[in-house]
């Protein structure tokens, strides 16, 4: 089932949870202290965890980016899910504060372990997984092995924008973005900006729109982007995932993971579409398609996005009680 949500449809205003006051557009808006927060002492590698929202409340882990970046991205927007639902985040290993000095490859092996003890650790069996972009392909990756193992599979996955699910999609992905960010468009932003001596007057704002303009590709409408905390992502950490996998293809393996799901996708994401729908006609998991959005719905149609995960998320917290 394919359901597509235009902003028209979803109009009624996301709620700030964190009341803050109004902010420079220059700069991105701050992001809350969490209720809790450590590090992990079960993997080789301690790695970084916090906690949003009401403890008691259904828990929600939160999958980042990358591979090879943090959590922090994604804050304070994806706040909103702390509305209903407790939120886990963690810097996953190699990136953020979870980074290490170990020269060695870090695989998606290593990430599906770390997810393991990470689950275990915090008390999140079975988890309710939030994957965003690569966090999505990770969520899936770490479903596949355990329908392998015959071990017990998450409650339930919520999929946005993910990562290409094959390495034909990815490559699709990479021409798709370097031409974006190689056009007339945001080149022209570019040089605005090298032109307006905000370099000279506020470097802090320049540095906060040179991150923009290098993401910009991402989103359906380059213009918005902005109000993004920025991130970095470890290069080495990134590379050593990538190749670990190979030449991969997810989509025939997903038919094992007989789990609730649901895929989100930006119509306008640089990642295919087609991606996402194949992966959710083998997981029989509806797909609601974002239009007017490209690859960061929680930015570009928050209201839309947190309807649909809202829906989802509900139906799965009322049919575990």
């Amino acid at each position: 089932m394919v359901v597509q949500l235009c902003p028209a449809a979803s109009r009624q205003p996301t709620v700030d949870i964190r009341e803050a006051p109004p902010h420079s557009p220059l700069v991105p808006r701050p992001i809350p202290a969490p209720v809790s927060s450590g590090h992990t002492s079960t993997t080789d590698v301690p790695l970084y965890w916090c906690r949003y929202g009401e403890p008691g409340a259904p828990p929600l882990l939160v999958l980042h980016g990358g591979p090879g970046a943090s959590h922090d991205y994604l804050l304070p927007q994806m706040l909103e899910l702390a509305r209903e639902h407790e939120l886990i985040f963690y810097d996953q290993r190699g990136g953020g504060r979870s980074r290490t000095d170990d020269s060695a490859p870090i695989t998606w092996r290593t990430h599906v372990a770390d997810l393991d003890s990470v689950i275990a650790e915090l008390g999140l069996e079975p988890p309710t997984v939030v994957g965003y972009s690569w966090g999505g392909l990770l969520a899936l990756l770490h479903a596949i092995e355990r329908a392998a193992s015959g071990a017990i599979l998450p409650a339930a996955l919520a999929l946005i924008d993910p990562a290409p699910l094959t390495r034909q999609y990815r490559a699709e992905f990479e021409g798709e973005f370097a031409r974006r960010q190689g056009g007339p468009r945001i080149q022209e932003m570019r040089a605005e900006l090298a032109a307006s001596g905000l370099r000279e007057r506020d470097p802090d704002a320049y540095r906060q729109r040179a991150f923009e303009l290098s993401v910009a590709g991402y989103f359906a409408d380059p213009a918005e982007a902005r109000d993004l905390t920025p991130f970095r992502v470890v290069g080495r950490v990134q590379q050593s995932v990538w190749e670990s996998l190979g030449d991969y293809d997810l989509v025939e393996s997903l038919a094992t993971v007989k789990v609730p799901a649901i895929f989100v996708h930006g119509r306008e994401d640089p990642i295919p579409l087609v991606s996402s729908e194949r992966g959710a006609r083998a997981m029989d998991a509806p797909l609601v398609v974002l239009e007017r959005c490209g690859h960061v719905p929680y930015v570009e149609q928050p209201a839309a996005l947190f309807a649909a995960l809202g829906e989802f998320l509900a139906a799965r917290d009322a049919s575990r009680r």
